[in-house]
């Protein structure tokens, strides 16, 4: 698997007060990875969906109010869940659906 094609995950997290753009943002972050809290998704993704994931956010905030973390948390061939820590209720993947 060449780096462009090499699948990351990556957290997303937004602090954005205004409702309209939270709402937007959440969206956006829905069309790419999975809701996991509040405001945060798991998203694993490639070179390019990261690219198109940034442009839409980058379009969508208030620059000088909003904040949106990105954290690479590394290759999609490992299994992201054997390296987080929860504390309180447990962590519960949401299931796949796949459609034949």
């Amino acid at each position: 698997m060449t780096r462009l094609t090499q699948r990351h995950h990556y957290f997303v997290s937004y602090d954005i007060s205004d409702d309209h753009r939270r709402n937007q943002v959440f969206q956006v972050c829905k069309d790419f990875g999975n809701h996991v809290q509040y405001s945060v998704f798991l998203c694993e993704l490639d070179r390019r969906e990261l690219v198109l994931l940034r442009e839409q956010l980058r379009e969508l905030i208030h620059h000088g109010e909003d904040q949106v973390l990105l954290v690479d948390v590394g290759p999609a061939v490992a299994d992201v869940l054997s390296s987080m820590d929860v504390l309180g209720q447990p962590y519960a993947p949401p299931g796949r659906h796949f459609v034949v």
